[in-house]
């Protein structure tokens, strides 16, 4: 029998910012030069229901689950994208619920832009360096965390990854990281060829690849 991939679950919602998991989707997903003898991760969307969400962008996704369907046990990481919604009332709240549960049970979460404001809400950022868009933007949730903020691209604390709107390629690093799922060098020539177009990191890359 072949061995069974890792899932990683996305959290999908109306307004989701398309550009804030691209990087990161795709490359989970990719089996090149994934870390042996990883053949690539799943993965799987998940909705408050199963009612399709219209991205920012205009994309329309149909959840592959609903958030009651989520455990935990079955999941390597939950990432929670930014969205209009997380600033315009409650109704991303049980995504932010289920991180806690994510976090409890010693499962990696992974939030950017908007999402990190959820998280603030529900406590999870008081005792973690964190990072976002910007330190008021966290402030205005009344969260006790500020003095865990840190200006960075994307800051991992205790199986907590946070980023602000600006920095995918960032995100996706840290979450390569958090997963193992690249060797240290292909990770680093990862970051260097998208964040920084430096050309010497096809090579290693490319070497990766043909392993």
């Amino acid at each position: 029998m072949g061995q069974q991939q890792p899932t990683v679950h996305v959290a999908v919602y109306d307004t989701l910012a398309d550009w804030e998991i691209g990087y990161l989707t795709a490359y989970l997903r990719d089996t090149a030069a994934q870390r042996p003898p990883r053949t690539g991760f799943a993965v799987r969307t998940v909705g408050a229901t199963t009612d399709p969400v219209l991205t920012m962008g205009g994309l329309r996704i149909t959840p592959d689950l609903t958030l009651d369907e989520l455990t935990p046990e079955r999941s390597a990481m939950l990432v929670l994208p930014g969205a209009a919604t997380w600033d315009s009332g409650d109704d991303n709240a049980p995504f932010a619920r289920a991180a806690r549960s994510f976090l409890d049970a010693g499962v990696p979460v992974a939030a950017i832009c908007g999402a990190t404001a959820g998280l603030a809400a529900e406590g999870l950022l008081d005792d973690r360096d964190h990072t976002s868009a910007a330190a008021g933007y966290l402030a205005a949730t009344g969260y006790q965390g500020g003095a865990r903020y840190r200006e960075a691209a994307a800051v991992t604390d205790r199986g907590l990854i946070t980023a602000g709107p600006t920095e995918p390629i960032a995100f996706a690093r840290e979450v390569f990281a958090q997963l193992d799922a690249y060797e240290p060098e292909v990770l680093d020539a990862w970051h260097r060829l998208f964040a920084h177009s430096d050309a010497s990191a096809f090579e290693v890359l490319a070497a990766a690849a043909g392993r």
